[in-house]
């Protein structure tokens, strides 16, 4: 390990210990509810979401196909075929 990422591993080190001791944490903005939580702990179990409700929430917006994942590929028509039928 060279002397960047000794003091480089040593920050990030003292920036969790400085979140621990003075109870500052991580800011989750929920994409399901908008919620903002403030000082939200670093293992926060929902993660990203606010709640294991919203978490079930984008579960089942996957599950819906309520999300697309665009992609530049066409619908396949049968009258774009090569060649005779």
């Amino acid at each position: 390990m060279n002397g960047a990422e000794l003091t480089l591993e040593r920050s990030a080190w003292a920036a969790k210990a400085a979140i621990r001791s003075y109870g500052l944490g991580v800011r989750i903005h929920c994409p399901i509810c908008k919620t903002v939580l403030e000082n939200a702990p670093d293992d926060f179990g929902p993660r990203p979401f606010c709640s294991a409700r919203c978490k079930l929430v984008d579960l089942g917006n996957w599950f819906n196909e309520s999300y697309r994942i665009p992609t530049a590929e066409r619908p396949e028509d049968k009258d774009d075929e090569f060649g005779p039928s």
